[in-house]
């Protein structure tokens, strides 16, 4: 007996239907084709084992399965489930009326139980698009498939309940997500406040101006100037997620593995803090199996590079073109995938080796040329591409002691979130730009328009500071951002004075 099921290969954030045959006839053989890697085609001795266990009859017969389109690779051990069920509808111990309508999913252990899976997010998504009734995935994976809205889910916990439900013994209750009310409710619940963050307040300004703009950051201090402390409340004050941008966002975690069990959509936006010992692969995505890598997972959100210096020279220059792009392109022999990386870059950094250079206390112990050395660890095109640059001096201790609670976060995202509706209007015509930081040179020149005292100042500064070419256009994306936290149209001499301050490492005199 022939039957026909479905499910799907995840490629990328997205997924591919799998038609899956499966014929029983006379005989003793089993062959599973289509181009199965071996993780799929040890399912046999899983199948047989759960079925067993469960008084499920696996056949003494001849079994065929096809897996197309056999032209993409089928990988991973969730084919497991509708390959049991093919093997049970194409021997008559199950009713293959309602196969057609269901996608199904899931890695079986010995046991019979259903294992959690990888990418159930995309695979529901391709269902919906398809037109299927419903999914059938681990009851762990229920809801994170759940939030796809007009397609019923089911979470199974063993291979025994999918032979009941399509036996018509049994129909389990669908999953159902209330995803605008866990929406609401988890996008502003953070663990950790700017409130919590004492004195400091040039460089809470700064990183203010960063998230208004969603230009990226480099703070340079000594160590315990609370230069991670600050990093890591960032997402406190960035503009809350839209709900397509928690789906997308949600999607990317998805594929790699990297949403709780038993949870559904992202509500806050990632943070991502790789150590310094990353591998280039691992930062960009890739590997044999293409997964995403931490500019991916960071995407929407905040990549956070502490001790900037110490990352691998290759690792830092591998993000140059995604910083530009906001995308990473994979590329195998066979196939290439994509994945989103629009997200904020937040690094940290010492000043010198031993870490005191400029330090108003301690004295700076690295012999000459040391501090230029372990600045020049940064390329200069990558540093091109990091807008604002503020040095950090430790807090004194009257401020450490001080009781009095500083500004929330909540005050501080008002700020962001109406800079931000301002640049959307400013840019709702322009494709792919959202924020100041996205401008081009020549969206610069309409945007950006000092008046004649505020060209004076710049010119000033970059003779005075020997500031480099490269920080012009930095100055004035930043200014833009300062103006429309004011609510100014106009670029006015203070904002860009402001913007100047932002730019420490540009300084030829900075490194002496």
């Amino acid at each position: 007996m022939l039957v026909k099921l479905f499910g799907a290969a995840v490629q990328g954030i997205n997924a591919t239907l799998i038609t899956i045959e499966v014929n029983c006839s006379r005989g003793i053989r089993f062959m599973l084709v289509g181009l199965p890697d071996t993780s799929v085609k040890e399912s046999h001795e899983r199948i047989v084992s759960a079925l067993e266990v469960n008084s499920l009859k696996f056949p003494r017969q001849q079994i065929v399965i096809n897996m197309s389109p056999a032209d993409i690779r089928k990988e991973g051990s969730a084919y497991d489930l509708p390959l049991a069920v093919g093997i049970l509808a194409a021997s008559g111990s199950l009713s293959p009326e309602k196969l057609s309508d269901y996608v199904m999913m899931g890695e079986l252990s010995l046991d019979g139980s259903i294992l959690p899976l990888r990418g159930a997010l995309p695979v529901a998504i391709m269902a919906k698009e398809n037109g299927f009734r419903g999914l059938i995935v681990p009851s762990a994976n229920a809801k994170e498939a759940a939030v796809v809205e007009g397609l019923t889910v089911y979470g199974m916990e063993n291979i025994r309940e999918v032979v009941d439900f399509f036996n018509g013994r049994q129909l389990p209750a669908p999953t159902v997500v209330d995803i605008v009310r866990e929406f609401q409710e988890g996008r502003n619940a953070f663990d950790s406040d700017f409130s919590d963050v004492k004195g400091q307040e040039n460089v809470k300004r700064a990183l203010e101006v960063a998230a208004a703009g969603g230009h990226n950051i480099v703070m340079v201090g000594p160590p315990g100037s609370g230069k991670s402390m600050m990093a890591k409340r960032m997402p406190s004050i960035l503009p809350p997620f839209s709900l397509d941008e928690a789906l997308e966002t949600t999607r990317i975690h998805s594929v790699a593995g990297q949403i709780g069990l038993h949870k559904s959509l992202m509500t806050q936006r990632p943070f991502r803090s790789p150590h310094h010992t990353i591998s280039d692969v691992a930062m960009v995505g890739g590997g044999s199996y293409p997964q995403p890598g931490e500019i991916s997972l960071a995407h929407n959100g905040v990549l956070f590079l502490d001790e900037l210096p110490e990352f691998n020279r290759n690792v830092l220059e591998v993000m140059r073109q995604p910083l530009e792009d906001r995308r990473i392109t994979i590329s195998r022999a066979r196939f290439s995938v994509d994945y989103p990386a629009s997200f904020m870059l937040v690094a940290a950094m010492n000043p010198c080796p031993c870490g005191f250079h400029n330090h108003p206390d301690k004295e700076c112990v690295c012999p000459p040329g040391a501090v230029q050395r372990y600045l020049n660890k940064i390329s200069g095109p990558l540093l091109d591409r990091i807008d604002i640059q503020i040095e950090i001096i430790p807090v004194p201790f009257d401020k450490i002691s001080d009781r009095t609670s500083a500004e929330h976060s909540d005050l501080i995202r008002q700020r962001v979130v109406k800079a931000r509706k301002i640049q959307e209007h400013r840019f709702r015509g322009v494709k792919g730009v959202y924020c100041n930081a996205q401008m081009s040179g020549k969206m610069l020149h309409k945007y950006v328009s000092p008046d004649s005292a505020g060209l004076s100042l710049l010119k000033t500064a970059m003779e005075r500071l020997s500031l480099s070419a490269r920080a012009y256009d930095r100055i004035l994306k930043v200014s833009r951002t300062i103006a429309d936290l004011e609510g100014s149209e106009q670029i006015k001499p203070a904002h860009l004075a402001e913007a100047i301050n932002y730019r420490n490492l540009d300084r030829e005199s900075w490194a002496r």
